[in-house]
Order: C-alpha cells, then structure tokens, then sequence
C-alpha cells in the first residue's frame, strides 16, 4: 500500500496532500507570505487523521518549481528535512505537470497547455497530453514572454481541442494567433497544489524514481532568478 506525503508552495497557495493507495487527502489555503507557518501543521493534520508516522510513509514529493522562487525554497528545504529525518525518498514533481494532472483528472482533458506567471514579462509553460492515468510532457518545459509561446508539433496542435490551464494565460491576448486558435477553454484561477502532485509522485515512487535528498533540488527554469529574488521580495 503506497504512502505518499506532497507538498507544494509554489505559488501564494500553501498546500499539503497524503495518498495512501489511491485515496488522497489535502489540507489547501491561499495564504500569500504565511507558507512557513502553514506547512508542517497541514502535514501534522493529515499525519495524525491517518493515524500514521512520518517513518510509515514510503516518499515524499515536492513541487519542485517552477514557481515563485522564495515558494519553491521553502517546500524544498521542508521536503529534504522531513525526509531526511526519516530516511525517506523524495520525489520532485512539476507544478506545470500538477496543473496539467489535475485538469485531465477533473475534465477528462487530454491535450493540456499550462502556464505560470514567471514575471518579469514572462511564462512558465508546458504541453502536455494525456497517457493512461497520467500527463505527460511533449517537450521540455520553458520560460519566455507570452508572444513566443508555442507548441512544439504544428501538426499536434492541430489535432484536438486545447484546454488552457493556469494564471498565465491571463495573458493569452499577447500570445500567438495560431495558439490562440486551437486553445479555446480555460481555466485561468486554478494554482498548484499538492493533492495533483500526490498522484504523480506515487506512480513516480512505484517507477523506481525516488531521489536520495541530496540530489532532489527545485526548478527555477530562468537562470537568473536567484540572483534577482535575492535583492528583491518575490
């Protein structure tokens, strides 16, 4: 029976979510500056439901960005701390992916654009279609101003509706006509969050995937960020 805690702060909502074999629980605020206070009484909640110890699960999975920079170093350091002390695995996840996730678990959708806000005049943005149970990447995930955000295969976007999920396409006005086109539906308000991450980080535990806490690190995508954020609030 799989266990699996999730944490995600990657944006100004603060979640936490625990599968135990395919049944998820989520503890889910929009708590903007409060992460640090909110995040381990969620996951001490949702422990303490379950009747469960830290050292009972099998993994942990993080949103590993991209995101706000100061969001995806504090569920980081959590995620290694937590696993750490219990000699746990950690599983980074995708907030792009999450989104994605989430919308094909909830519509049914299966050919899914998300985007991010990156500021700075700026997306996060990834493609993704749906394979089975889960989502999957046409191509790597990247940064770049609205009007140069594109799918990957022309051919692709051609062949079935698009569903436009996350905050970044607040700013589809500015993207490109073809783009615009064949992505009709939104669904701008959604954010990342744990419960998403939980389903994908137990299939990535069961693929073998778990990473020793050294080596699971955030993805920022923009490779100036941490000097930025570091002179200024994010």
């Amino acid at each position: 029976m799989t266990k699996i805690l999730t944490l995600d702060t990657s944006s100004e909502a603060c979640s936490a979510a625990l599968y135990i074999d395919g049944q998820v629980q989520e503890c889910f605020e929009v708590v903007p500056r409060q992460h640090t206070q909110k995040l381990l009484p969620m996951v001490n909640s949702l422990l303490a439901e379950a009747g469960l110890e830290l050292s009972q699960l099998d993994g942990i999975g993080f949103g590993a960005g991209p995101g706000s920079f100061t969001g995806l170093r504090i569920t980081t350091g959590v995620a290694q701390g937590l696993a750490f002390g219990a000699d746990l695995p950690l599983l980074p996840i995708s907030t792009l992916a999450a989104l994605a996730q989430e919308v094909r678990e909830e519509q049914n959708a299966s050919h899914i654009f998300a985007a991010l806000d990156a500021r700075m005049g700026e997306l996060y943005w990834g493609v993704y279609l749906a394979k089975e149970n889960r989502v999957v990447a046409l191509a790597p995930e990247q940064v770049c101003p609205p009007d140069k955000v594109m799918v990957p295969d022309q051919e692709l976007l051609h062949s079935a509706p698009w569903i436009g999920v996350g905050p970044g396409w607040n700013y589809r006005d500015q993207m490109p006509l073809s783009l615009k086109q064949v992505v009709t539906q939104f669904d701008v308000d959604r954010q990342p969050r744990a419960a998403a991450m939980a389903t994908l980080a137990a299939m990535d535990f069961e693929a073998g995937k778990g990473l020793a806490v050294e080596a699971a690190m955030p993805v920022y995508l923009r490779d100036n960020v941490a000097w930025k954020k570091s002179n200024h609030r994010d």
